[in-house]
């Protein structure tokens, strides 16, 4: 008698698991819900009742097709453990796990993965994943003959359907016109849009026959004027995180650009990155491709930026204090920041950027003697340990937030830490070009910098990034872009300089300009060249 009370039938572990994941895991799609109820302006109550219902019955509709024995246990407590992680994403920081967020988390390190460690993403993960994955295990599920329990299933799953079907026959249109109206609610479906984000992340790329790499770009030469015997020697800075509302160059009411306002930086206006996260933007940006046409897989089978400027016969190295280039420089000279090379900057996990600066010392000390691109790819502003990556030298805004659970610190403390590793990473641009600027008699000199993509601090409830493209705020998508010639190479390259920082604030920029910039701006000419994308071109004087 002991036995049966403690046993559950199939049907009945399956709808209690329904239950389970539609009101605990299922929280933040109702968060979505909320807001677009709030943007209505009449709402049909019973409809937004029948919203719970129809998700429950759709899940156990589909948990019955894995709920089957020698299945059912291995199954649920694998996709519950996912499931409590894709919550904590979406409840705490607005995270949702498409598929370019699967791509960003496969390609995540070790060190950048313990930044997500804390208490509440440990308590969270005990709580709703490890306490419910241990129940799935010690559940005793009443097994019936092969039959009885085929019939068993078909009839609960006909029930499902029928449930189904009745809320569809009264409420059809209200599903479809709030679905299209708040198109980013099945984003926030768990578990079957994070699933269902994953299988396509595999299938793509372990079970589709690779592309045939294409060679881009092997017509390019360097066109290059060498009139006063010195080569060019350009830094491009990539940056990490960085959103350009906190720039004090594009309206910010704080000091974050206060290292390199000495500089008379070209600040170019409105730019967009490609994608929400570096595992999408940085080969995009380096790619032919515009984001529009951009697909990941064509990217990692084709000539990037750098091997086009590589076949010019130009001087290429890409140094890297965060997660690598992501393919992007697999085929020229790079090296990563060994994490424990240097006691006072690194950790073991990280280092500050300015570890890139004793790097970029060592190559310049070898000299220039042909025209020359150096990348530096900064860890800059990541999070969501933001206090990380400043030292306390460089701690100017306080209070700031000194812990990884960002969401518990107050707005202005987040603000703060986040303002101190913009500061940072301007104080990095900063010595870069006082570095150029010191080699102004052996070669002529430039440098390029913008980030990968912005950052959420909050806003509308979203924290870090990585949203769906089609739905990210403007804070993930809006970045600096900014430009510092020397006047010996604007002249030797023939740039209006004004006409150029006239031509940056006009806006309307992105990371499709980057690829034909980087090889305009190194006066490379090829085929796959487009000058209208240049940022250079309109300023070149004839």
């Amino acid at each position: 008698m002991q036995s049966r009370v403690k046993s559950l039938s199939v049907n009945q572990f399956t709808l209690i698991t329904s239950l389970f994941y539609v009101f605990v895991f299922n929280i933040p799609l109702f968060g979505i819900v909320r807001q677009g109820i709030e943007k209505q302006a009449e709402v049909n109550y019973l409809f937004i009742a029948t919203i719970p219902l129809f998700l429950i019955l759709a899940l156990s509709f589909i948990f019955s097709l894995f709920s089957v024995k020698y299945l059912l246990k291995p199954f649920f407590i694998v996709v519950t453990l996912i499931s409590s992680s894709v919550f904590f994403a979406a409840l705490q920081y607005g995270v949702v796990f498409d598929y370019g967020m699967i791509e960003n988390t496969v390609q995540t390190n070790s060190a950048e993965a313990l930044t997500y460690l804390n208490w509440s993403s440990v308590l969270n993960f005990t709580l709703t994943g490890l306490l419910p994955a241990w129940l799935i295990y010690k559940a005793d599920i009443a097994y019936k003959p092969f039959v009885r329990e085929l019939a068993h299933k078909l009839a609960f799953m006909g029930t499902m359907l029928a449930g189904i079907a009745v809320i569809g026959f009264f409420y059809y249109q209200n599903y479809v016109a709030f679905g299209r109206n708040n198109d980013q609610m099945k984003r926030y479906i768990v578990p079957t849009y994070a699933i269902g984000s994953m299988i396509k992340y595999v299938k793509v790329n372990y079970f589709q026959e690779p592309l045939v790499y294409k060679v881009q770009g092997q017509d390019a030469k360097n066109l290059t004027q060498d009139k006063n015997g010195k080569p060019n020697l350009v830094v491009l800075v990539v940056g990490e995180t960085a959103r350009a509302q906190n720039y004090e160059y594009y309206g910010y009411n704080k000091p974050t650009n206060a290292h390199t306002k000495a500089y008379e930086m070209i600040a170019f206006r409105d730019t967009e990155s490609c994608g929400t996260a570096t595992a999408v933007s940085l080969p995009c940006m380096f790619s032919s491709m515009d984001r529009e046409e951009y697909d990941a897989r064509r990217a990692k089978a084709q000539d990037t930026a750098m091997d086009v400027l590589s076949h010019a016969g130009i001087s290429l190295e890409w140094l890297d204090n965060d997660s690598g280039c992501k393919g992007v420089c697999d085929r020229v000279k790079h090296i990563n920041i060994d994490l424990n090379s240097d006691p006072e900057l690194c950790d073991g996990h990280y280092c500050y950027d300015q570890v890139l600066l004793n790097e970029l010392d060592k190559r310049l000390a070898q000299g220039v003697s042909q025209d020359t691109l150096i990348v530096l790819h900064i860890i800059g502003s990541h999070g969501p340990t933001y206090y990380l990556r400043y030292p306390e030298a460089h701690r100017k805004f306080e209070p700031d937030c000194q812990r990884s659970d960002i969401q518990n610190c107050s707005d202005e403390e987040l603000i703060n830490t986040y303002d101190n590793t913009i500061l940072y990473s301007d104080y990095i641009v900063a010595q870069v070009i006082s570095r150029l600027q010191a080699q102004g008699a052996n070669a002529d000199t430039a440098m390029l910098y913008l980030s990968d993509h912005g950052e959420s601090l909050g806003e509308s409830g979203m924290y870090l990034h990585g949203a769906p493209y089609a739905i990210a705020p403007e804070e993930q998508i809006k970045i600096p872009m900014l430009a510092w010639l020397s006047d010996e190479f604007a002249k030797e390259n023939a740039i209006d300089k004004q006409c150029l920082r006239d031509h940056a604030a006009g806006g309307g920029f992105s990371h499709d300009n980057l690829f034909s910039s980087l090889l305009g701006l190194m006066n490379v000419s090829t085929q796959v060249y487009r000058k209208e994308m240049d940022l250079f071109a309109t300023c070149r004087i004839k």
